[in-house]
């Protein structure tokens, strides 16, 4: 075993219908965890369960990523939904991987926000708190702790361990970072990283604890269990294998964050 350790995740079961986006056989060749998509902001009852079905037989851990009621928006459009409401949401959508997850021999292993809701519950309580109310409840009803994925420093994941439940910190190998650690916004100039070169270095530097380039210059150390590639971006697979194969031979153990089905 390594000095260093990190997993590896990526988004899949982004498709709806006859509409795909992502490669989600190729992906789950290099993650050690999958953030699948559970049917607001994309995904569907068939994709669910084939990527459950796939991701068991590879030994990938299934993480449920959970998002506003926004198809049309893929998620990443700002809304208001009250607490309560977005509790059952997150709840909801957690119950309805684990069906498919339970049917393919393995479990709901940890819950990850996705898009808007990921970037809100960074920095405002009363939606982070609803989010780790409807993990609670799924928490409590499945008899399993489960884990909230998020940045770190995000009040979420303080909201989360108050309530009891685990927590792993994120990084992202392909998104740019302000000086104070969070995401630079996707509509702003260069809050997306292309170039694959530039990917790799970032993802061996954060999973060895060196620095990585904020957008303003400066320099950034991110602590993170889990480094995230994301599915959706051209390239995503070929960019994943090339990303896992530089860790190895950094000499970075790559394997999930929590207890594989």
């Amino acid at each position: 075993m390594g000095e260093h350790a990190i997993d590896l995740n990526a988004d899949l079961g982004e498709g709806f219908g006859r509409w795909t986006l992502t490669d989600d056989a190729g992906l789950l060749v290099s993650v050690t965890s999958a953030n699948v998509a559970c049917g607001f902001h994309a995904g569907d009852p068939a994709t669910m369960r084939r990527v459950c079905e796939d991701a068991v037989a590879r030994g990938v851990a299934i993480g449920a990523q959970v998002s506003y009621s926004d198809l049309a928006g893929f998620g990443r459009r700002a809304m208001e939904v009250p607490p309560a409401e977005l509790a059952a949401e997150v709840a909801y959508q957690i119950g309805a991987l684990q069906v498919f997850a339970a049917a393919a021999g393995g479990e709901v292993a940890y819950v990850k926000p996705h898009g808007a809701l990921y970037n809100r519950v960074v920095g405002d309580r009363s939606q982070a708190d609803a989010v780790v109310a409807g993990v609670r409840l799924a928490s409590d009803a499945g008899g399993r702790e489960l884990p909230l994925l998020g940045l770190p420093g995000a009040v979420v994941l303080d909201a989360a361990r108050a309530a009891g439940l685990p927590t792993v910190t994120e990084a992202f190998a392909d998104r740019a970072y302000t000086a104070d650690g969070t995401l630079v916004p996707r509509g702003d100039e260069g809050a997306v990283i292309s170039d694959r070169d530039a990917v790799v270095e970032r993802a061996v530097a954060i999973a060895t604890g060196a620095p990585v380039r904020a957008i303003d210059g400066s320099e950034l150390v991110l602590v993170a269990q889990s480094l995230c590639v994301h599915g959706d971006t051209p390239g995503a697979v070929a960019l994943a294998g090339t990303v896992r194969a530089a860790l190895a031979d950094a000499g970075v153990e790559v394997r999930a964050s929590w207890p594989r089905p």
